[in-house]
């Protein structure tokens, strides 16, 4: 890879290598393209678009039980299908990247549509008509429900909005990681360090959206709580279409969906035939297709070794038939991470209660510091705050201490950062359940049960569960957007990046289900009146947690079977002792050509 940054004569033309073009698809400068001022522009957006959706998604089932008054039950689940939903869409948002529209203008049209639904959702809780008449009501059980057109204005919105970041969530940190070429030993390691600092910077947004704009939606108003996200994010695109010619961009290479079925049912139709041991005997296209689209060849390799049917050479060169190796081992890369994107489910499952139960809980408790009242989303807070002290010290410190231990150039592999991040989240939830058992026996104790009146504790003790689901997601949830965009294959980062995002989508999904069903199980066939009830005094959460560091426990187990058996697309610990070796080999290439250059002067 290392000779591709230089010409036939061994000079750097200045061009990328990667592929990468501008808008016009003419091939891009390294100097005048891409880069840290390209991101720059990228990373500004991000920070408003957190602002927007976390302005939304943090408080959302506060709003839906005081303003839409609904139930327990009922509003965490709205809020973790909508959530769920919106981790979902970005699977359709990478496929019409990848295979039609390229990956800047789907996040154009995807953010157009991201902001409408911000302001049609700005409209539905400004305007006196599209939301009930308020209640004071603890339990809900009173008030005048929401009508079927407020809910299908309301949730219309949501929706839409959720369409609109199905195409801007798997597109903009791509198009971030685009700005770094791979065949550049400097870009590459920038870009070893860019998805840190990427989560760094969102996660700015974030903490704003779950301290200011939380305040103001609690304290001020919805229409100025939403309606400020709603100006930011409009304010972020502008800024965005503003950096369009510091861009670089990567064509689109069709279909991924379709590349990989022609390889699984080319694979089908010839499961008679036998795989060559040579594996030159295979199909594969010449090296100079591939180069001369900014492409690279993957050699073949021994695991799936079923689907090396696909590219065994028959009498036919149907594409449904005969594939080459490299579109076979580009379909064994997406196969392979499936496993590990199982194993994240229950995890995301974990961060899906932040906006819902943890939250519910922050209402039961006192919320006052002199005069100042806290509101129990604004606690979201602090898992920002924990994500952005740990990031910094695992880049500055842990990976530091590993190095020395591990002897490993990264300290330790994405894997293992991610498996750290899953037994912090046992940890989370077995602190979650002790916590809440302490809450209900004071409740208890001061005879707070029946009427699910606020305990005579400060909402402080609900920190602990929150600062920890920071530190878990310094570990799992930046090694695991990581993991799956360096793992895919070139053509599929979209698509990559995208299975991260499902993963949190599932878990929300999950999520929903586990919340129903064990509090239907609890109502019917517990000797109590169930686990989760609208009355939080009454109901036993912290069995519920419990079931979750269960869930976690053995879902860890899995993680450590399936990790233990993944093959690395390219050895990921290894990458920063290449990088310098290829540094070192192009300085001294550098000097080489100096002398040669001073001794023609010369004569």
């Amino acid at each position: 890879m290392a000779a591709c940054q230089v010409d036939e004569n061994g000079y750097d033309d200045g061009y990328t290598k990667d592929g990468t073009v501008d808008l016009k698809g003419n091939p891009v400068l390294r100097s005048k393209r891409g880069g840290w001022k390209a991101c720059s522009f990228i990373v500004v957006y991000e920070v408003f678009e957190r602002m927007a959706y976390y302005g939304i998604s943090s408080n959302l089932v506060i709003y839906l039980t005081e303003k839409l008054h609904q139930g327990t039950v009922k509003s965490s689940n709205n809020v973790t299908n909508w959530v769920g939903t919106i981790w979902m869409t970005p699977i359709l948002g990478a496929y019409f990247a990848d295979a039609f529209l390229g990956r800047y203008w789907t996040f154009l049209i995807a953010s157009a549509i991201y902001l409408l639904g911000m302001s049609l959702l700005t409209l539905a809780v400004s305007i006196h008509g599209l939301k009930p008449p308020p209640c004071a009501s603890p339990t809900a059980a009173n008030c005048k429900k929401a009508s079927t057109l407020q809910l299908a204005v309301f949730f219309g919105a949501l929706y839409t909005l959720a369409v609109g970041t199905g195409g801007t969530k798997p597109n903009i940190s791509t198009i971030g990681a685009d700005q770094f070429d791979e065949f550049h030993p400097k870009e590459k390691s920038q870009k070893l360090s860019f998805f840190n600092w990427w989560m760094f910077s969102i996660f700015l947004g974030t903490l704003f959206a779950n301290t200011v704009l939380v305040y103001i939606q609690d304290n001020v108003g919805w229409t100025l709580g939403y309606g400020l996200p709603t100006v930011g994010l409009g304010i972020s695109i502008m800024i965005f279409l503003a950096g369009s010619s510091f861009y670089r961009h990567k064509k689109p290479r069709g279909s991924p969906f379709t590349r990989m079925a022609k390889v699984i049912i080319a694979a089908l139709r010839k499961w008679k035939v036998t795989v060559p041991t040579d594996p030159k005997e295979l199909y594969e296209l010449d090296l100079g297709e591939y180069t001369k689209n900014g492409k690279v060849r993957i050699d073949s390799t021994p695991t799936l070794r079923f689907l090396n049917k696909a590219c065994v050479k028959t009498d036919t060169n149907d594409p449904w038939m005969l594939c080459s190796v490299t579109q076979v081992e580009e379909t064994k890369q997406m196969l392979r991470m499936i496993p590990i994107l199982i194993a994240t489910f229950i995890p995301s499952t974990m961060i899906a209660q932040i906006n819902t139960l943890f939250v519910k809980q922050g209402t039961t408790l006192k919320r006052n510091i002199g005069n100042f009242s806290i509101p129990p989303a604004s606690l979201g807070a602090f898992v920002t705050i924990s994500l952005l002290v740990s990031v910094v010290l695992y880049d500055r410190f842990f990976m530091k201490i590993a190095k020395r231990l591990t002897k490993n150039p990264r300290g330790i592999n994405i894997l293992q950062r991610m498996g750290i991040g899953m037994a912090f989240h046992i940890l989370i939830m077995l602190v979650a359940s002790f916590v809440e058992r302490h809450r209900l026996s004071v409740a208890k104790d001061n005879g707070l049960v029946e009427n699910g009146k606020q305990v005579p504790l400060s909402i402080l003790i609900l920190l602990p569960q929150f600062i920890l689901m920071g530190t878990a997601d310094a570990f799992l949830e930046v090694a695991k957007i990581e993991f799956f965009y360096d793992q895919a294959p070139e053509g599929m980062k979209s698509l990559g990046t995208s299975y991260s995002m499902t993963s949190l989508g599932v878990g929300n999904f999950i999520s929903s289900f586990l919340l129903s069903t064990v509090s239907d199980i609890t109502k019917k066939h517990g000797n109590h009146r169930g686990w989760i009830l609208n009355n939080l005094n009454a109901s036993h959460l912290d069995y519920y947690y419990a079931l979750f560091a269960v869930l976690n426990l053995l879902n860890f187990i899995f993680f450590l079977f399936v990790s233990k058996f993944y093959v690395y697309k390219a050895e990921v610990s290894d990458s920063l002792a290449v990088l310098r070796q290829e540094l070192e080999i192009g300085s001294k290439h550098r000097v080489t050509n100096s002398q040669e250059a001073s001794t023609n002067t010369q004569i």
